[in-house]
């Protein structure tokens, strides 16, 4: 080692630094990959990826080979580090080149490149798995003999190296990263999709129309009355049903008796005879339960039925839509006649009113887990229905009743504070 001159002394320990970078920069980089980018590029046969693909499926042999290599080469820089100090200046030069080879190892191979690694993964370990691969074959029984070691004592611990974690997302976490997704997925279709994820949540109850809501046609009525609420409805399908909704009868297309409107020979028979079957649904089913019933049912309408068979409301498949695309109308506050917006900022909200339509029209966060309008939160939270105006606060909203009809509120004023 004496003979050998400093200045090629030198040249190794630089080397040796470089190479250190390299393995940290590896290691820092082949952990940091996106797993689903990676296995999005290796399924288009995207080389790079698949090579890089093929060494995460070992990470034990992996870290082992990055591992080795790394602190070999800082063993041996600290070595030719130490000859060079002594030769130059001596045994007092050995503290010195202890803290010069530190400074210069913690900048130039760890941090340094680490941080590079950790910013562009894909810049660094595409480029270093050509490396990595070659050199795990080569040194292949001393990474074995390190995983033998270390894989009995993660066993001590009770773990097993074979355990790997499949990267699958939960709801919540799909949420967040369609939410961090950026300019990459437009506003609307962040909202879709959204949506879509919270269709399980959602049930058949919080988007039906309420039984006292549904427009549908009465056979006990005049049948004149009919004819005048078949021309007059914006709907193209109607429940039919005697006396009350309880007693269905069926679901009218329209479509199906436009040409006995024109021709004047409508009658209960006729509407009786054009009408399907009821379809009914149990209430609580999820939304997204219910979307593939009326796909494999091909229905677009049902009666939404409680445990004792009552009618409690109607679904259509265009409510359940629109828990994925968003209403039908570009400014819901606007054309909800449940909610008027006054000069002051305030609300007048129907008490029948339910809290997520609520919610969806404002961006408001009243709580859901409790009555589904807003009359039943309010007396909820009084625990008594009130004799006469009452003001109250829940979360963030100050609500004030200002009409009481028959033990139910039929209108309240909300402010957010």
């Amino acid at each position: 080692m004496d003979d050998i001159p400093i200045s090629l002394l030198s040249g190794i320990l630089f080397f040796l630094i470089i190479c250190s970078a390299f393995f940290s920069s590896s290691e820092t980089s082949m952990m940091s990959l996106n797993r689903y980018r990676l296995r999005h590029q290796a399924k288009a046969n995207n080389k790079n990826a698949l090579r890089v693909q093929r060494l995460l499926e070992k990470p034990d042999k992996l870290i082992g080979v990055i591992l080795i290599g790394n602190n070999f080469v800082n063993i041996l820089a600290s070595s030719i580090a130490t000859v060079i100090a002594i030769r130059l200046w001596g045994d007092n030069g050995i503290a010195l080149a202890t803290g010069l080879l530190t400074l210069v190892i913690l900048v130039f191979a760890e941090v340094t490149p680490k941080t590079l690694a950790a910013l562009k993964p894909e810049r660094i370990a595409f480029p270093a798995s050509y490396l990595l691969k070659p050199l795990l074959i080569l040194i292949y029984p001393a990474v074995w003999l390190v995983n033998i070691i270390s894989n009995g004592l993660l066993r001590v611990l009770g773990v097993s190296a074979n355990d790997i974690n499949p990267d699958h997302l939960s709801r919540e976490e799909l949420r967040t990263v369609v939410n961090e997704a950026g300019a990459m997925i437009p506003g609307r279709h962040k909202g879709m999709l959204i949506g879509i994820l919270d269709l399980e949540e959602v049930t058949v109850d919080d988007i039906m129309i309420p039984k006292h809501e549904v427009i549908g046609i009465d056979l006990d009525d005049d049948i004149n009355d009919i004819i005048k609420l078949l021309c007059t409805s914006q709907h193209t399908r109607l429940p039919v049903f005697k006396t009350d909704l309880n007693n269905p009868v069926g679901i009218l297309h329209l479509r199906k008796v436009s040409r006995l409107l024109l021709a004047a020979e409508l009658n209960k028979a006729a509407i009786m005879q054009q009408a399907v079957e009821p379809y009914f649904v149990p209430e609580g089913t999820p939304l997204h339960t219910q979307l593939v019933n009326f796909q494999k049912t091909k229905r677009r309408l049902g009666f939404v039925v409680d445990e004792y068979g009552d009618v409690q409301g109607i679904a259509t498949i265009e409510d359940i839509l629109e828990e994925i695309v968003g209403e039908f109308t570009t400014d819901m506050s606007a054309t909800n006649k449940d909610i008027l917006l006054q000069e002051d900022d305030s609300y007048f909200v129907d008490g029948a009113a339910t809290i997520r339509e609520i919610n969806k029209a404002l961006n408001w966060q009243l709580p859901t887990n409790g009555p589904k309008t807003l009359s039943g939160v309010i007396t909820e939270h009084l625990e008594s229905i009130p004799e006469t105006n009452v003001c109250i606060q829940i979360g963030n909203y100050y609500i004030e009743t200002k009409k009481i009809t028959d033990n139910v509120i039929k209108t309240a004023r909300i402010k957010p504070k």
